[in-house]
């Protein structure tokens, strides 16, 4: 694995200026699959990780594709996120260090897909996760990859979370969709989480030479306002290439146009936290 450019190590020191004391939690969620939310999760991840900061990605999505995206295939997935859950294993002895320095991953494996069933009789199911992460090592992120579903499994997420993240595609229904999320986090406010922020919403899959995405922006800028980040992720054939080689794009190709588009929001998401927190 290659440094990054010289110009790319200053620009984490000062992105790391911006970062908080204490560990955040942020749920990376939409219950809409093909989002990039996974996508964000991995980018988001390895450029905190990048600046310096200590940072664990939780894989809650049986499908595992964020455990892919930072390079741990299936058959080295030993302690996962359902044994996390579960109480079979401490968070310490569930996460593992990736091929990225300050990355570490609680993976996933199928075994989540009956989370739901598995978990359903149990008292305290909706703290499973936030229970977990009381115990073990402390981050200085730790973020929260959600299944594209709003069951038991994302409730765990919003519970254990400071915040939540929204990927939001490009296209139409989008905003449609999302409305159901919110209402979501609403409840778990309400119910379970009073401390439960939306961390703001972010543009992927954008083209700019498309009206769709354009106006698909226009309406959840009117209708969001500040929670809306300026950054937007682009469509970007790098971005899409980078999991098949096990690597966040920011590190498979640094200078791609996705690749400063994930620096880019990094560096507003912690200008975020950091307002959040002052």
């Amino acid at each position: 694995m290659t440094a990054p450019p010289i110009r790319t190590q200053q620009f984490w020191k000062s992105v790391r200026s911006n970062a908080v004391n204490s560990q955040r939690v942020v749920a990376i969620a939409n219950q809409k699959g093909g989002v990039g939310k996974t996508t964000t999760a991995v980018n988001l991840g390895a450029s905190l990780a990048a600046s310096g900061l200590r940072t664990l990605i939780i894989d809650l999505d049986p499908q595992g594709n964020a455990s892919t995206g930072v390079g741990c295939h299936p058959g080295n997935r030993n302690h996962s996120s359902y044994d996390l859950m579960s109480g079979r294993f401490s968070l310490s002895e569930s996460a593992a260090p990736t091929g990225i320095e300050n990355l570490s991953l609680v993976s996933s494996t199928p075994d989540l897909s009956s989370a739901d069933i598995d978990f359903s009789s149990r008292k305290d199911r909706i703290n499973l996760l936030s229970n977990a992460l009381r115990q073990g090592d402390s981050y200085d992120y730790v973020l929260i990859d959600c299944p594209p579903a709003l069951g038991l499994l994302t409730v765990n997420a919003l519970v254990a979370a400071n915040s939540v993240l929204v990927p939001l595609q490009a296209e139409f229904y989008a905003l449609e969709g999302l409305s159901q999320l919110l209402m979501t986090v609403r409840k778990v406010r309400q119910n379970a989480n009073p401390t439960l922020r939306v961390e703001g919403v972010v543009m992927t899959m954008y083209d700019g030479r498309n009206n769709l995405s354009q106006q698909v922006e226009a309406d959840a800028r009117a209708t969001l306002g500040e929670l809306v980040y300026r950054s937007v992720i682009p469509r970007n054939v790098r971005i899409s290439e980078a999991p098949s080689h096990g690597l966040p794009v920011t590190i498979y190709d640094p200078s791609s146009t996705g690749s400063r588009a994930y620096q880019a929001m990094t560096a507003e998401f912690l200008s975020r936290q950091k307002e959040m927190c002052a």
